[in-house]
């Protein structure tokens, strides 16, 4: 089943960052799309803030998951 959504975890992940940095740049995507705190982030969403492409995205991810 293909994911939809995307946490500060996957954000670490794609970006090499820190988990402060990846929830503040969660933070940050849905102050842009005015989202409420409650509400998240697709990976489209995320994709299309950060310029990257959604394939790219999701194939990291699944490789990153599937080593487990």
């Amino acid at each position: 089943m293909a994911r939809l959504i995307i946490k500060p975890k996957d954000v670490e992940i794609i970006l090499n960052v820190s988990s402060s940095n990846g929830r503040k740049i969660i933070r940050t995507i849905k102050k842009a799309y005015n989202k409420e705190r409650h509400q998240i982030i697709t990976i489209s969403e995320f994709c299309r803030y950060m310029g990257l492409e959604v394939k790219e995205v999701k194939d990291e991810l699944n490789e990153f998951y599937n080593k487990k």
